[in-house]
């Protein structure tokens, strides 16, 4: 009886410093879109560095959400995470002091890699300390925490630029960021090492992290041929690194699963199309606010949060409807209301009302909470018990390519309509019709995308 009441509470409080951390990560994200206006204004930034602020984030989580999720398995998860936490709290006060763009951006980046030790190690501990009929909750209250976090984070973060500028709002999350490294460090002892640790993949670790970076250089280098020099190049890279894993003993990536589930790959690509789709919304929406409607921070986070809200609450009921439901159904109708919410929102103009924006914004948001959790369902029911750290893993790194491929679609039509210069009232016309492609691109992407969720056969 003791240990079950020792084992409920090492449950609970290993749960509470994992809800914190899967809030303030989005949190901080969404914060900071938020203040991009008044940064770009702040310190002169052109419109294509002003897309480096989010994407040097998510590039940076795209190059080590993989290589620390191995490293992790080897010398323990909640080191990694703990790690992770502290430098998410040194990156961000760090983040708060600069005075370039270029700084700034290069602070991003370390927080992006703060972060990817988070993203890697989350799901892993849930996974470590709860039995499997107590996984899907802790999972599903875990995202309901991301969720509310990027619903908070827009609100927060208007509010806190308007009272004390845009620098406040790298430092909205140190609290509670804090309050889970105190309780990860006194009371969460276990280390939740894997049982077959074996080697680490030294040379594919370095060509993925070369291989992500050369994309991420290419996206600066738009619209020139160099651009796509290099992003071809990179691809070429990724792919080799892709078949070279498959054939490793002890990969970082477990890339089997790819060759040989229907369902987990399409899965996966529907995954990827529609993070590609929406996750720029965030900053596509929070310019045509400020800059095209004149609305405050504190406003134009208030109605941002329609879409993540919106994912909160639904996603819940998707969850327990795609237990009852094959989930390949749900997931392709919400991919389609997704596209639907799209299409209205490329028709955004100057004199649009705001009535018609917030709608848009909760259809999109439906959409995708319709799209998510049965998605995620597919492909944790897709693949066997041994295979389900491969395959949170597989999900955290489609979802962080999604987001970057959304930012690197914003920054090519935002170089290509606008160009190297600051946004202004000369060239607004300039940013409602990248507005306008960005989001009628983001729609055509859901195609495909409706095809992978349909298309991947029946999961039970």
């Amino acid at each position: 009886m003791k240990a079950s009441i020792l084992e409920n509470s090492m449950q609970r409080i290993t749960l509470i410093m994992i809800l914190l951390n899967a809030f303030t990560t989005p949190l901080m994200l969404s914060a900071v879109n938020v203040a991009i206006p008044s940064i770009a204004d702040a310190l002169s930034l052109n419109a294509v560095l002003l897309c480096w602020i989010p994407m040097a984030f998510l590039t940076a989580s795209a190059m080590f959400v993989l290589i620390f999720g191995r490293i992790a398995d080897m010398i323990g998860r909640k080191k990694i995470f703990l790690i992770g936490t502290s430098s998410v709290i040194v990156t961000s006060i760090i983040a708060s002091f600069v005075d370039n763009g270029i700084a700034l951006i290069t602070a991003r980046f370390f927080q992006g890699v703060s972060a990817a030790m988070l993203y890697a190690t989350q799901v892993a501990i849930i996974s470590s300390v709860f039995p499997p009929e107590k996984r899907g909750y802790a999972i599903g209250l875990t995202v309901s925490a991301i969720y509310f976090g990027l619903t908070a984070g827009p609100l927060i973060g208007g509010y806190v630029v308007d009272l004390y500028g845009w620098r406040a709002s790298f430092l909205v999350h140190l609290p509670l960021a804090l309050a889970a490294l105190i309780i990860g460090v006194l009371y969460v002892k276990d280390e939740w090492l894997s049982e077959e640790r074996g080697s680490f993949d030294i040379f594919g670790a370095i060509l993925y992290m070369i291989s992500i970076f050369i994309i991420c250089l290419g996206v600066s280098f738009l619209p020139s041929s160099l651009s796509f020099i290099l992003i071809l190049f990179a691809l070429s890279g990724l792919t080799f690194f892709f078949f070279f894993e498959n054939k490793h003993k002890h990969p970082i990536f477990d890339t089997s699963l790819f060759f040989t589930n229907r369902v987990f790959t399409f899965s996966c690509l529907a995954s990827v199309i529609i993070y590609t789709a929406t996750f720029a919304n965030v900053v596509q929406v929070n310019l045509f606010l400020q800059y095209l409607k004149g609305l405050s921070a504190t406003t134009a986070g208030l109605i941002m949060m329609c879409q993540p809200m919106t994912m909160a609450i639904f996603s819940p009921i998707a969850g327990r409807l795609s237990d009852k439901f094959e989930p390949r159904y749900l997931s392709t109708v919400g991919m389609a209301i997704t596209c639907f919410g799209l299409v209205m929102l490329s028709n955004l103009r100057i004199g649009s009302e705001l009535n018609y924006l917030i709608l848009s914004l909760v259809i999109t948001g439906l959409g995708f909470s319709l799209f998510s959790p049965p998605n995620v369902n597919a492909i944790m029911g897709s693949v066997e018990k041994k295979s389900y750290g491969s395959a949170t893993g597989a999900m955290a790194t489609m979802r962080i390519i999604g987001q970057m491929s959304s930012m690197i679609l914003v920054t090519l039509i935002f170089a290509l309509i606008i160009g190297s210069v600051e946004i202004n009232q000369d060239n607004y016309l300039n940013l409602e019709e990248a507005i306008h492609t960005t989001f009628t691109i983001a729609a055509i992407l859901c195609i495909p995308g409706l095809y992978f969720s349909m298309a991947r056969g029946k999961v039970f």
